[in-house]
């Protein structure tokens, strides 16, 4: 089954993402959205890195947000300066809750991208993608018994991606 659209029929991804918001939201995480950055998305170009920004599409850190079938819109501060987003749907290679981690990844897009320039050496100030996203149910990514917070994952190696286990 594809996760993008077909002949038989529209793309499943921007319902996934409207889920896992949901999901995020109803269970008090904060949900990151990871996107692939090129000349259609519209987002801070001194936060993007290699290509990709992580975004808190919390109700609490946008105003406006709008989760649609071809493009997720809001506005949102970044160091204090309101902006306005856009990303295409069809951008987002992952939604996950922050604070453990679960979520869902999808494919990058594959056409070509004109866009030539990005500022790489700017310090993000969103989280970066964990680097092994899990389906809710894996016990692997329970937290931990007690009051203590769960460990903190590595941070991503330079290039890498986040991937999904499958579990049967």
């Amino acid at each position: 089954m594809s996760l993008d659209s077909d002949s038989q029929g529209t793309s499943t991804r921007p319902y996934l993402v409207r889920a896992l918001h949901d999901w995020c939201t109803d269970n008090g995480y904060t949900p990151l959205l990871a996107v692939h950055v090129d000349e259609s998305v519209r987002v801070p170009m001194e936060f993007v890195k290699n290509r990709e920004i992580v975004l808190n599409v919390s109700f609490d850190a946008t105003s406006g947000l709008r989760l649609g079938n071809e493009c997720i819109d809001f506005k949102a501060r970044f160091g204090g300066v309101p902006r306005d987003i856009s990303v295409p749907v069809d951008h987002v290679i992952a939604i996950y809750a922050r604070e453990n981690g679960q979520g869902m990844a999808f494919p990058v897009p594959t056409e070509p991208s004109t866009l030539q320039s990005v500022e790489a050496d700017a310090a993000p100030t969103v989280a970066p993608v964990p680097t092994g996203l899990r389906l809710a149910s894996d016990p692997a990514v329970l937290p931990p018994e007690g009051d203590e917070p769960p460990p903190s994952a590595p941070p991503p190696a330079a290039g890498s991606r986040p991937s999904l286990k499958r579990v049967k």
